[in-house]
């Protein structure tokens, strides 16, 4: 496929495919490391008027396919993309992930979820609900902050230190909700603004070094009513045929329900990644 990004500037291209062309770009490394890209860049990349590529940018946020940052000014792809992304059947994660996830609520009665990272966030791609009737929130297109969720935390489990320190400076005071999410004021279990005292494994750089390497050593990422009021939740990561961490799941749950059976939960989560992972093509210990 001739790329825009690295092998010089497509030109004559209209419509529909002059709007995939910014899709491509946005969802290029480069835009995922620098947490998006300004009008400008995008316009350079696409040999467009600055302009035409600004309007066209704000039609796609206008469709959810793009979200631009109010702060940095700088667009990214948008959690609707990804949402019907994950509606694709070929999509070879997903396939592979949803008797996983399901099993794993036929195990725990809890809510199930894959996980990826974008930029600084994580987007839920899928979610498996509990039978109960109170149960935790499926997040399929929502995008959270990485840095508050045991899914980012696992996400980010093996990149390097010098990766993880730019990592942080962008994005490791990055507010917990970023992607449209529904949640009534009467919530059985609302979104903190803030975690509970004592309950944020990761306060400053140095102690996501710390949380990091636990979460290495034991293969699995654990939250106590960090995000969501009364909600506690396990995470573990899932590894390609590379060794890289693409993608985790997460089991979220009532924390009455859970109760001192936390770390239990985070061993079957962490067997569940396992499997998926060896799916993926990843070799033991790999």
């Amino acid at each position: 496929m001739n790329r825009s990004v690295g092998n010089g500037v497509r030109r004559n291209s209209s419509g529909l495919a002059r709007d995939f062309e910014i899709l491509e770009i946005l969802g290029s490394d480069e835009a995922l490391r620098s947490g998006g890209l300004g009008v400008s860049q995008v316009a350079q990349l696409t040999g467009r008027d600055k302009a035409v590529a600004s309007r066209t940018l704000a039609t796609l946020a206008e469709t959810g396919l793009v979200e631009r940052d109010d702060e940095t000014l700088r667009y990214m792809l948008g959690s609707r993309l990804y949402a019907l992304a994950a509606r694709t059947a070929s999509t070879s994660l997903v396939h592979a992930s949803r008797g996983i996830l399901r099993r794993l609520v036929q195990s725990t009665r809890e809510t199930s979820h894959l996980c990826v990272l974008r930029g600084g966030n994580v987007l839920t791609l899928m979610s498996e609900l509990s039978p109960h009737d109170v149960r935790t929130t499926g997040w399929a297109g929502t995008t959270t902050a990485a840095w508050r969720t045991p899914s980012g935390r696992a996400l980010l489990s093996d990149w390097d230190e010098d990766a993880l320190e730019q990592w942080y400076d962008d994005h490791g005071r990055d507010q917990p909700l970023v992607g449209r999410f529904d949640q009534s004021d009467d919530s059985v279990f609302p979104v903190l603004d803030a975690p509970h005292p004592g309950n944020a494994p990761v306060t400053d750089f140095a102690s996501l070094l710390t949380e990091l390497g636990r979460i290495r050593d034991q293969g699995y990422a654990l939250s106590d009513e960090e995000l969501e009021f009364g909600v506690v939740a396990a995470s573990a990561p899932i590894t390609d045929f590379t060794g890289r961490v693409v993608a985790a799941i997460n089991v979220s749950a009532p924390k009455v329900r859970i109760g001192s059976r936390l770390d239990a939960l985070g061993t079957l989560v962490g067997r569940a990644s396992r499997e998926l992972s060896s799916r993926l093509g990843a070799t033991p210990g790999g």
